[in-house]
């Protein structure tokens, strides 16, 4: 896409070149930066635009770009957002995920920048509207709905605005009541009461009564008195009747438009597939209260500018639910955009675009602005840390058909690809001993034995009362925890169990387990005497690799080859690993390429063999995703910009760090579903939400509510007096609310008999 400086609006010169958000209000058609000091304030009477920019682990920056609409901004003004948004992304080098949001139906993803919650004023520059000046305080009814993010909305101050099913926030001078509907969710009336605290923080300077008011209850509570003595006194409350919020989404199925010449035609086709795509043109995915524009690598400015305008003017001339717009870039398209199309090919990197972004910069550079940003960073390259303390105590054990074995203290770093293994590390924790149980799947196990070692292992959590954390391992899939627990670890060919030895009986497999006279050959691996690891191969050249260091062993002649890309801190750990392996034997040291005859013979002879290293699957930014679990069926939903307080007590979370998945289980979960949690973290792998290409033998945690290990709690802020609170999520909210914003571990005491929700 060629671009030009007349094309880049002055206003978004610089921008998004570091981690954060940044504002501008569309004025006489023009984008004007909001200070931050006014970041989360909005008009109905104007629109804005919103860029997030957020960088990755890799280092590199992403971009989403947002315009806001509000109810009472005009056309002209609405146009010229949408407009200056293609032109945004075309100054970062035209790669963002653009988002049409409208007042009062705005994306998770975009409430989630203004937590707890957004909440319009009157007024607005465009419009002609005076914002309003400070006045003396008018009584507000707000109905709040939402289990992550939180959508408030202003409602007349009547008793019929209210219903049984939401929730409901009055606003009075002295006083602020939340009204729980009594078919409302405890997570529900939770998240409101953070926008009781955000509307006391804003509007009575933190200095204002709470009050908690439930739907149903009897009048003899004064504060329930108090509220409906606003209302006129206590009568029953009308049923629910169907507003535009509530009407239900379209579901009809996706329909594929071109736009031509300034029309959107509709594409003939059975079955959308990533080829009807042309990069010359301009799309648009109609699919009712979502509709997608997409915009093909090489079609120009003012191509993409009409396509979104049609996009607008297709939504807008329709009566149902407010649909939301989301335009993507060619290469860049989001996984809802990519989930739509029955056939999609995996995504490989864009070089492409990234040279579009360089000539963009450059193109900026010439004319004076700092493109520092623009173009993609260096990776920040980072040695893994076990986040874990090291000094604890380690027990292992054998699983042998139904039952399991515990090994001798010499023997509990050794294991074998034909076997399982329970493991049981109890640690210093923060104020109390951690524990961490898991099983290693070998990877010629057989499947009894993984069942056995699963169900031995969870049955060990169950009667420590669900306080340990637990792991699911699959043999070359270790994480950094794991090895550091172990610090030496070895894996033998072959198995000692007796369900591998009666599987390769029966399928007449030769047993190669391994046999400390006959030849072996062992790869070494790690960083440091702490995390070392031998692992035995194929005794083959072709086993050999340029980057590590091997022990070959045929009986009592020991030799140890270095490849030439291994360094002195590798043949260290060839050194320790070989008084495990084979100790008080003398080894014949040998450099790749100047190996002896004898070397090669007890190999097989020579032959190729590979020089890189091997690489481990990366961790990548996490993802939090709450769980629904039932007859089988997992649905999630992701929660953005996630924080420690979103893990509710009475939900199963997922967090998704790529590498490995962590299932976070709270305290009010029931035994059941507490009990499915290893297997809602299997089906996650199965499904791949975020279509990453997951393993489905990446190792997966369990981790209770109370107990949370540190290698869990490193991606949060996190407050371990927050989760050793007792009581529901409401419970626990309000008093935190309550009592200024401090923690008190028992919380149910504080309440009346008729706000304990158990």
């Amino acid at each position: 896409m060629a671009v030009s400086m007349r094309d880049l609006d002055p206003a978004f010169q610089g921008a998004g070149q570091k981690a954060g958000l940044e504002i501008w209000r569309i004025e006489n058609f023009n984008p004007v930066p909001v200070p931050k000091s006014s970041y989360g304030k909005f008009f109905t009477g104007d629109s804005y635009v919103i860029l997030k920019t957020t960088a990755s682990k890799s280092g590199a920056l992403r971009h989403d770009i947002h315009y806001w609409l509000g109810k009472d901004t005009s056309q002209d003004e609405a146009g010229a957002a949408a407009i200056k948004t293609v032109e945004l992304d075309a100054a970062l080098g035209g790669r963002a995920v653009q988002y049409r949001e409208v007042q009062g139906h705005e994306t998770e993803k975009f409430l989630s920048y203004f937590k707890p919650c957004i909440i319009p004023q009157e007024g607005g520059v465009a419009s002609g509207f005076k914002h309003p000046e400070a006045e003396k305080h008018k009584t507000r009814l707000f109905v709040c709905r939402g289990k992550h993010v939180v959508h408030v909305k202003e409602v007349p101050f009547a008793r019929a605005s209210l219903n049984h099913d939401d929730i409901f926030v009055l606003d009075t001078e002295s006083k602020i009541f939340q009204f729980n509907g009594s078919n409302s969710s405890i997570q529900e009336r939770a998240k409101a009461l953070e926008v009781v605290q955000y509307i006391k923080d804003t509007y009575h300077e933190g200095k204002c009564e709470v009050a908690a008011v439930e739907d149903g209850k009897l009048m003899a509570d004064p504060e329930t008195g108090e509220f409906w003595g606003f209302f006129g006194g206590f009568a029953p409350l009308p049923r629910k009747t169907a507003s535009d919020d509530d009407k239900p989404t379209d579901s009809r199925p996706p329909k594929l438009l071109c736009f031509e010449k300034g029309q959107a035609e509709p594409v003939e086709t059975d079955s959308l597939k990533r080829e009807l795509l042309d990069t010359n043109k301009c799309y648009i995915l109609d699919c009712g209260f979502e509709v997608f524009v997409w915009m093909g690598r090489n079609t120009s400015l003012d191509e993409r500018k009409i396509a979104s305008g049609v996009a607008d003017e297709l939504v807008s001339g329709t009566d149902q639910l407010k649909p939301q717009i989301i335009r993507v870039i060619e290469g860049f398209e989001t996984v809802m955009f990519r989930s739509k199309f029955d056939s999609w090919p995996q995504i490989t990197d864009v070089t492409v675009s990234e040279d579009g972004r360089g000539k963009v910069a450059a193109l900026l550079k010439r004319q004076g602005v700092n493109v520092k940003g623009l173009l993609k960073a260096d990776p920040v390259r980072e040695e893994p840390q076990p986040h874990i303390d090291c000094t604890g105590h380690l027990q292992v054990w054998r699983v042998n058909g139904q039952e399991k074995i515990l090994l001798q203290a010499s023997d509990q770093s050794k294991f074998y690809s034909g076997d399982c293994f329970i493991f049981q590390y109890t640690y210093p924790g923060e104020d109390k001993e951690d524990c961490l149980i898991g099983t290693w799947i070998g990877k010629n196990s057989v499947e009894e034995e993984r069942a056995s070692a699963n169900s031995l292992a969870s049955k060990m959590v169950e009667s420590m009362k669900f306080l340990a954390s637990q792991a699911r391992i699959y043999e070359g899939n270790e994480p950094i925890q794991f090895h550091s627990i172990l610090q030496s670890f070895i894996v033998f060919k072959g198995g000692l169990s007796e369900g591998y030895k009666t599987y390769i009986a029966q399928k007449e497999i030769p047993d190669d387990t391994y046999n400390e006279n006959g030849v072996a050959l062992f790869r070494i691996q790690g960083s440091g005497p702490d995390n070392m690891q031998a692992i035995q191969v194929e005794p083959v050249a072709s086993s050999l690799n340029s980057s590590y260091c091997y022990i070959l062993h045929n009986g009592p002649a020991v030799f140890t080859w270095s490849g030439n890309s291994t360094s002195a801190e590798n043949q260290e750990l060839v050194e320790r690993m070989l008084d495990l392996i084979k100790p008080n034997l003398q080894s014949k040291p040998q450099r790749e390429g100047s190996e002896s005859e004898q070397f090669w013979d007890f190999l097989g002879g020579k032959s190729e063999y590979p020089s890189q290293k091997i690489l481990r699957e990366p961790e990548s930014d996490p993802h939090l995703f709450s769980c629904h679990f039932s007859k089988g069926n997992l649905k999630v939903t992701e929660v953005y910009n996630f924080s420690q307080d979103d893990l509710m007590t009475e939900d199963i979370f997922i967090l998704d760090c790529h590498s490995e998945i962590f299932v976070w289980v709270g305290q009010q979960v029931d035994s059941k579903s507490r009990m499915q949690a290893l297997t809602i973290g299997e089906k996650f792998l199965e499904h791949d939400f975020l279509l990453e290409k997951l393993s489905h033998v990446a190792p997966v945690y369990v981790v209770m509510e109370g107990s949370e290990p540190p290698f869990f709690t490193r991606f949060f802020k996190w407050d371990s007096a927050k989760s050793s609170m007792l009581g529901n999520s409401f419970q626990r909210k309000l008093t935190i609310v309550k009592s200024g914003g401090a923690p008190v571990l028992d919380v149910r005491h504080l309440f009346p008999s008729h706000l304990r929700i158990y």
